[in-house]
């Protein structure tokens, strides 16, 4: 049998790879792969198409890498862990969970001055909002959320998780705050929101999130107080939410915690790798409401839905009929005028700063 110099050569190569392709397998097998010597487990009561798990993709793919594989994160979307604010943020303070995310009404109970984030008209645009959040408007609140969970609870970022909190209705264009009298406004259990929709006119109803749609459909309630992306993402237009106004009234804040002895027992080196992490984090969930929302507004006027947006003169009107709610917090917060006044005061002078550098870059 006659065999040719071209087969034996390929015969050769193919011992030659499987040879090679032996000893790859049998080293793999005896080297065992290198654990990592954090382990983080970060929950996000949401799914994967919000904000928060964009912003904890970011979080993850960040610390790993620069960490060169000494931390490893591992997330939990959805209630695997911990099913509610004041359940999952008791696990951050006990140790079974590393990392959490809550909105302000989600942990308003355990921290009634965290409501000042809630508190309308007071951010008026997104350039303000992400300045306050990056400055010591955001420490001095670590500071009290440490004291008062004896250091177990850490403050580490506040992003955003759906864009801004807008009016929206099923019976008419809301212009000024008149047009939302007797109007049913769902609102989340806590005060300060209550507080505003009563102010503004409009009678405040707590209704579960999962509820909400049947409660548009049947007329329990006949307006919210939600982003677009929200809106859009639970599909309110086929319950009948027909009107928005971009009022713009509150900030829709998400308050990052991380349990603070994990945090603490790391090196300083890992410990600045988590704090970056989370700076990343923050960016990723400021910009992706912002990109989400072109889609989600495009959608609604095609579903046949109503947007408004109000003139200067009439979002003053909405400013100084929500004044009321300003009062209320101070006299029944404790701290509350502390919060109000620094808050107040880091927009102005973040709004001045803005105010400059457009006048720097126009001129």
């Amino acid at each position: 049998m006659k065999i040719t110099v071209n087969k034996m050569r390929t015969a050769l190569k193919g011992s030659a790879l499987a040879l090679l392709a032996g000893l790859m397998t049998t080293t793999a097998l005896s080297v065992p792969a290198m654990a990592a010597d954090f382990n983080l487990r970060a929950v996000a009561n949401s799914n994967e198409n919000d904000e928060d798990y964009d912003g904890l993709i970011v979080f993850k793919d960040f610390v790993e890498a620069h960490s060169n594989g000494k931390i490893k994160v591992d997330l939990y979307i959805g209630t695997q862990l911990c099913g509610n604010g004041t359940e999952c943020i008791q696990a951050v303070e006990d140790g079974s969970v590393d990392i959490y995310i809550s909105t302000s009404g989600g942990a308003a109970n355990m921290f009634p001055y965290i409501q000042v984030l809630d508190l309308p008209y007071v951010l008026p645009d997104d350039r303000t909002a992400e300045a306050v959040l990056q400055g010591d408007f955001v420490r001095e609140l670590r500071k009290s959320i440490l004291a008062d969970t004896d250091d177990k609870l850490r403050l580490m970022a506040i992003g955003n998780t759906g864009g801004w909190r807008n009016f929206a209705n099923t019976k008419r264009t809301v212009k000024q705050p008149s047009d939302l009298e007797g109007l049913k406004i769902r609102t989340v259990v806590a005060d300060l929101p209550q507080e505003l929709v009563k102010a503004l006119g409009a009678s405040p109803t707590p209704i579960p999130w999962p509820e909400l749609y049947t409660s548009f459909q049947t007329g329990v309630v006949e307006g919210s107080k939600n982003g677009i992306t929200d809106i859009m993402g639970m599909k309110f237009p086929e319950a009948g939410l027909k009107y928005v106004t971009l009022d713009g009234h509150a900030y829709m804040s998400a308050l990052w915690y991380m349990n603070n002895e994990a945090f603490l027992d790391m090196p300083p080196e890992l410990r600045k790798v988590i704090v970056d992490g989370f700076r990343a984090l923050q960016q990723a969930t400021f910009a992706s409401p912002k990109r989400k929302s072109i889609a989600a507004y495009d959608a609604f006027k095609k579903s046949g839905g109503k947007l408004y947006v109000p003139t200067p003169e009439e979002k003053a009107k909405f400013q100084e009929s929500a004044a009321p709610v300003y009062i209320w917090f101070q006299e029944n917060v404790k701290d509350g005028k502390k919060w109000f006044d620094l808050l107040k005061s880091e927009s102005e002078k973040a709004q001045q700063q803005i105010a400059a550098a457009d006048k720097a870059d126009l001129s």
